[in-house]
């Protein structure tokens, strides 16, 4: 991967490789999933330390094979052993609750798939009757064996106590010197044991990624899977392949996505939702009949019926808009509750504020949140109206019904149903002259006499 990172933490869609892989795993409710691990180990384990896994280390890589011998102490012989792998991303549950039905304590069932091009893959070689006999590698396959289109992806599934067997008698008499997994075909075939090839039903879901490329066009893959999932649910995408889901989304009738989108986390969209261009929604309830407008970010927000947001609005945590709620270009909430019918239209922050019902709050507006050390509430009651270019300085209450003028700075309670101002004097003044640029020389004395005298140093003692 040409990278510091170990492969299979590289990114996809929001998560590691190896997450996918895990995910996928815990739908099948396993007892237990173990996880083999060697170059980058320590990483690969505090990636996923919120996981309940059990690990096996993998001091010296000699193969697939070998590393599923590290796992097996663990494994009791009576168990079903589905192999995985961490560069694997794409493979779904429903594929492998298929290969798992079809093992049992006499037969070992692989999850095979047929390429047009299979260089660089395991050929899965058949008998006159169609049975599977053993799995060639590239680089020890004959000519007629490399002619071979159905190949091993690696993923298997065998009765532990058997397979244990199997892997104490591998070799490494091979070109690459390693302990090749693919080896207990044919040990299982000599001992009576049935052996059979489940195909895959898509080639992307097996696609291994062993660099950026092969990993970007994995993505793209999980991007247009997700994109047909989401459209066969009724969503219509102005351009399927300019969406990003990176989590889990559940959509209502008649939900509208533009271009550029991307959805991550836990992410729910209701009737006639309608998403613009360039929005990232991330951990997001959004009710029905509500409009985000382009290019505009929400975090961990929980939006009501009917609001209108954007465009370039940005709702950060905490936030709660509730039903009819608008929240204009360039204003931004975080922690704060916009009550029903409430408007914050342009150019604004509220940080920390519970405001009621039908509030305007006008451009230019900021909540005073943070003093330098502690963050204060703002609550603005049921139908006050914010003038324009407003400071409220926290923590601070705005009465229902009150009116703050524009410019002013409020440094306490403003009263219900009454207008509150502060504002000095406006002054004119009529002989003023602009400033006029200075000589390099005038321009340097006065900065040096703007600036605080050195300290004197302490008298001698």
């Amino acid at each position: 991967m040409k990278s510091e990172l170990p492969k299979v933490l590289q990114p996809l869609a929001g998560r590691s490789l190896l997450a996918h892989v895990v995910a996928a795993a815990r739908r099948l409710e396993p007892a237990s999933i173990h996880v083999v691990y060697g170059h980058g180990g320590e990483q690969v384990r505090a990636a996923l330390k919120g996981e309940a896994l059990d690990w096996a280390l993998q001091a010296e890589q000699k193969g697939t094979g070998h590393a599923v011998m590290q796992a097996m102490p663990a494994i009791a012989a009576t168990d079903q052993v589905l192999v995985l792998y961490g560069d694997v991303p794409l493979v779904r549950p429903e594929t492998l609750a298929r290969l798992v039905a079809a093992s049992d304590e006499r037969t070992l069932a692989i999850l095979s798939v047929r390429l047009p091009d299979p260089t660089g893959y395991g050929r899965v070689l058949r008998d006159n009757a169609g049975s599977v006999y053993r799995i060639v590698e590239q680089k020890d396959a004959t000519r007629k064996e490399l002619s071979v289109d159905e190949v091993n992806t690696g993923l298997l599934c065998a009765p532990a106590g058997a397979l244990s067997g199997w892997l104490g008698e591998l070799k490494n008499d091979n070109a690459q010197g390693e302990y090749y997994l693919t080896d207990v075909v044919a040990m299982a075939v000599r001992q009576g044991y049935k052996v059979t090839a489940i195909a895959a039903p898509t080639i992307p879901e097996v696609l291994g990624i062993n660099d950026k490329l092969q990993l970007a066009e994995v993505e793209a893959e999980y991007r247009r899977a997700r994109s047909r999932e989401l459209m066969l649910e009724g969503v219509t995408l102005v351009d399927p392949a300019r969406l990003d889901v990176r989590g889990e989304v559940t959509v209502g009738r008649d939900v509208t996505i533009e271009p550029n989108v991307i959805l991550e986390g836990r992410v729910s969209l209701g009737h006639r939702v309608t998403i613009g261009a360039g929005c990232v929604l991330t951990d997001v309830s959004i009710g029905d009949d509500t409009k985000v407008h382009p290019y505009s970010v929400l975090v961990e927000a929980d939006v009501g019926r009917g609001c209108v947001i954007g465009p370039y609005a940005r709702l950060r945590p905490g936030t709660q808009l509730a039903d009819e709620a608008h929240v204009g270009n360039f204003v931004e909430l975080k922690n704060t509750r916009l009550g029903a019918g409430s408007k914050a239209n342009h150019l604004t922050y509220l940080g920390d504020a519970q405001i009621g019902a039908n509030v305007n709050v006008g451009a230019g507006t900021i909540t005073c949140n943070y003093d330098g050390a502690n963050k204060w509430r703002t609550v603005i009651e049921d139908g006050a109206f914010i003038g324009s270019g407003s400071m409220l300085v926290a923590p601070v209450t705005v009465g229902s019904g009150a009116t703050i003028g524009a410019g002013s700075t409020l440094t306490r309670a403003a009263p219900r149903d009454a207008l509150t101002l502060e504002r000095a004097r406006q002054q004119t003044i009529a002989r003023w002259n602009r400033p006029t640029k200075l000589a390099p020389a005038e321009k340097a004395e006065r900065e040096a006499a703007s600036r605080l005298p050195e300290p004197e140093d302490p008298a001698p003692r």
